[in-house]
């Protein structure tokens, strides 16, 4: 598989700074050619979760052959590996933390090798900013054609995160909330195939926190300004999200640290 010449950039850097400028420029100096993608810069720093979900998301629409460069790293400059991975007929380029598991564990076909090549890293490696100095000229030099074995050996046992999946028992669908987007929506790990399996065309009831929600919205503008609703978002998976607000600061939920941990019962309407 040839790549693309496009890199997609994900990160925690926030917009602040100067950092996602310097690694676009590292890309820019060593393959001039590639169309570089900002995914985000946003994630919460040091959210690997939260970076896998986001990224999860975003790698389908892109054609095969792009890079994803991806650099959510509390573990830089520690015993953690930078790695490349060949999965999905894409590329991926980051530390081996658990980031790029959704890719790794559903392509059982994956190529993973170790960042070894020191020639194809800048000259001075910096313990704190290895997105500078090692994944951003390595994702250059994918998306110039420089095959992935040639970056170092392979590695056969990569961190993978014990991503959350929703579980059925005594009729009740349990799952949690992964991440909040921009606008305040609590976006589960329940996706639409599962949610319709466990109802059996029944109506759903929710509860998060101290909320209760009746049934599945189509559109977020189908209650009034504030009005809660639950429906299934862009992605495919049931979100909680409040008409022109925010349905993380309710303070039926925000007690309970809705941020990535907060449970998501769904119950059979045995009334409707």
């Amino acid at each position: 598989m040839a790549p693309n010449g496009i890199i997609t950039f994900l990160s925690d850097f926030g917009l602040q700074d100067g950092y996602v400028a310097i690694v676009k420029g590292v890309i820019l100096r060593i393959n001039p050619a590639s169309v570089i993608v900002d995914i985000t810069h946003q994630i919460p720093s040091g959210s690997i979760l939260h970076a896998a979900s986001v990224l999860q998301e975003t790698q389908p629409f892109f054609p095969q052959g792009t890079v994803h460069l991806a650099v959510v790293d509390p573990g830089v400059g520690t015993t953690r590996r930078p790695i490349a991975v060949q999965a999905d007929s894409h590329f991926f380029v980051g530390p081996d933390n658990g980031l790029f598991s959704p890719f790794i564990t559903r392509s059982p076909s994956s190529s993973i090798v170790l960042l070894k090549e020191k020639r194809y890293f800048l000259p001075d490696i910096s313990n704190t900013f290895h997105g500078r100095d090692m994944f951003a000229p390595v994702a250059a030099h994918l998306s110039s054609g420089i095959p992935l074995d040639a970056l170092g050996p392979p590695v056969n046992d990569p961190v993978v995160l014990t991503l959350p999946d929703p579980q059925v028992g005594d009729d009740v669908l349990s799952g949690t909330v992964v991440r909040i987007d921009h606008f305040g929506n609590l976006i589960t790990n329940i996706s639409e195939k599962t949610l319709q399996k466990f109802l059996c065309n029944g109506d759903p009831v929710i509860r998060i926190g101290e909320l209760t929600i009746h049934g599945i919205s189509s559109a977020y503008g189908e209650t009034a300004r504030g009005g809660i609703v639950a429906l299934i978002g862009s992605a495919g998976f049931l979100e909680i999200a409040v008409n022109l607000g925010r349905a993380c600061e309710l303070d039926e939920i925000k007690a309970q640290n809705a941020y990535g941990i907060t449970a998501v019962a769904v119950f059979r309407d045995t009334d409707s």
